[in-house]
């Protein structure tokens, strides 16, 4: 099986998981944008949480609720991302973006709900003992919260108001927040609910998720909506500072080249279980969208 048949394979199950948790919900305009928000997509962080798990022998159907939350909150964050207050986006995963196809209110309503929803799903005795479901939880709002993706979200606001361009250093801090952060609890909860120590998942969720940022960054300059799903080449045209106006485009590429080599040095310790790991760690800095 291809790495992109293997996360469409596991993105599938994760959306089963979410589609079963969104049953029995009123029939309300929120809950069909809730819905709505969580198709298509890659599925990338749930495929983390899924694989991650089944490195350490966790089966797949405890951690798929821990695979969906993440999934549900990324979703929120992308929903909340898209409004006008935000990146104001008419376009997401090809399709028109919540607050374009309902209005803002909804979009917020309907974000807000994905994440209770997150947390909801990590009270799934599936999951495991009540410790490991509180440290997932735990964890779960850091990574979500003004620590993490939040604390990355206002620091990118900021940035559009700022008096000078981002240096290196800050536009690397701010997107361990924005983005990091998710993918490093999606990398490391298979750890939490094996009980066993994350730091090799962490490590290499820290170089994937950098790897990641620099790859859209690549992608907005390269790509076009067609093939991304989204409108492209915004931040050089709201003359933000990317890792691409910073490194220039094949410093870019070669900055993610060399962080996915450490990612996947980060995985020795598991041997031949995370060959695909290291296979989605390739996937990053090779897709299209």
């Amino acid at each position: 099986m291809s790495f992109p048949e293997l996360l469409a394979s596991d993105a599938a199950r994760v959306s089963v998981r979410l589609t079963a948790a969104l049953a029995g919900f009123p029939d309300q305009a929120v809950v069909h944008a809730m819905r709505y928000a969580v198709q298509g997509g890659k599925g990338l962080r749930g495929f983390l949480v899924l694989e991650g798990a089944r490195v350490l022998g966790v089966p797949e159907r405890q951690a798929l609720p821990a695979a969906a939350a993440v999934e549900a909150l990324h979703a929120y964050s992308l929903v909340h991302d898209d409004l006008p207050a935000m990146d104001d986006d008419d376009l997401r995963r090809g399709q028109p973006t919540v607050h374009r196809k309902w209005n803002d209110a909804t979009a917020i309503l309907a974000g807000d709900a994905l994440q209770t929803l997150a947390f909801e799903l990590l009270t799934d005795p599936a999951l495991g003992p009540p410790t490991a479901r509180v440290r997932l939880v735990a964890g779960l709002a850091r990574a979500a919260g003004a620590q993490g993706m939040v604390y990355g979200q206002a620091l990118d606001i900021a940035a559009e108001t700022a008096a000078a361009p981002l240096t290196l250093e800050q536009i690397t801090e701010l997107q361990a927040g924005k983005t990091g952060a998710l993918i490093g609890f999606s990398a490391t909860a298979g750890a939490i609910i094996a009980g066993a120590d994350p730091a090799p998942l962490r490590a290499y969720a820290a170089a994937l998720g950098l790897a990641f940022q620099i790859w859209d960054d690549v992608l907005d300059v390269t790509g076009d909506a067609a093939t991304t799903g989204k409108r492209t080449g915004k931040d050089a045209a709201a003359g933000k500072a990317t890792f691409v106006s910073l490194l220039g485009l094949d410093a870019a590429r070669a900055r993610a080249q060399a962080l996915i080599h450490q990612a996947e040095d980060a995985l020795a310790p598991y041997g031949g279980a995370a060959a695909n790991l290291i296979r989605a760690a390739r996937f990053t800095i090779s897709r299209q969208a």
